[in-house]
């Protein structure tokens, strides 16, 4: 009979040998009598562990810590606040590309343009829209999607915008548009740049129905066929999503 196996012993962390703690001289004179300053606490960030020493005179102390732990610690000296929200905000997060405002723009009847030519004026439609739900990063291009409803929950559904110029993800091609730094000045931009053709794929509107006939059936019609909506997720997809790449 073979002899059964046994798993390795799993060996302890092991730290570099510890030394008396580093002191820092401040380049003062030395005659104003300033003691050296000793290091009391240092982190050093290898490429799988974060090891952090604790020195107390000629001995030092070390642990293996978590980037979690160190954020954690270092929040308890940050005090974070809004400020006045612009109106219909649903929520704010901040990410790692600045503040993201969600806002959400009810229904209404909007006169959209759609530039064909750029020799030409452009094609414009009095179109009514759906509500919408927008996510602001100051100065840079909005995402949007379409809502059935004012969201009350993180589980409402939302869907995909019946626009041109959007990405599947619900982030918009900005195009020569300089979108400003002022939230609620955001939207408006975006509803008064020019469209383009950009873009316009079938998959956005349940018919399947290009989105120029589409936007041509509703010219001048006072209310959105809601039916026709596409489901994108939900509430909750926009709250956690990465915001840095827009496009997907």
């Amino acid at each position: 009979m073979s002899k059964k196996k046994t798993a390795p012993a799993l060996k302890p962390p092991t730290f570099p040998a510890s030394s008396k703690s580093p002191e820092f001289k401040m380049a003062v004179p030395d005659e104003l009598g300033i003691p050296p300053d000793p290091l009391r606490m240092r982190l050093d960030f290898h490429h799988q562990s974060i090891i952090l020493s604790d020195f107390d005179g000629e001995l030092a102390a070390k642990r293996i810590v978590s980037a979690y732990d160190i954020a954690r610690a270092l929040a308890t000296e940050l005090s974070f606040g809004t400020g006045l929200l612009p109106e219909n905000t649903l929520w704010w997060r901040n990410t790692r590309t600045g503040p993201v405002y969600a806002l959400y723009e009810a229904p209404k009847i909007r006169v959209l343009s759609v530039q064909e030519d750029a020799g030409k004026e452009p094609r414009r439609y009095r179109l009514p829209l759906p509500g919408f739900i927008f996510l602001l990063n100051p100065g840079r291009a909005p995402w949007v999607y379409a809502v059935k409803k004012r969201p009350l929950s993180d589980k409402d559904r939302v869907y995909k915008a019946p626009l041109y110029n959007v990405y599947q993800t619900g982030y918009t091609c900005a195009g020569s548009n300089a979108y400003p730094k002022d939230v609620p000045e955001m939207i408006q931009s975006f509803f008064a740049s020019f469209f383009t053709r950009h873009l316009a794929n079938d998959q956005r509107l349940k018919s399947k129905i290009k989105m120029d006939k589409f936007w041509e059936s509703l010219d001048g019609k006072k209310k959105f066929p809601l039916e026709e909506l596409v489901e994108h997720g939900t509430v909750a997809d926009l709250m956690n999503m990465d915001m840095e790449n827009g496009i997907g």
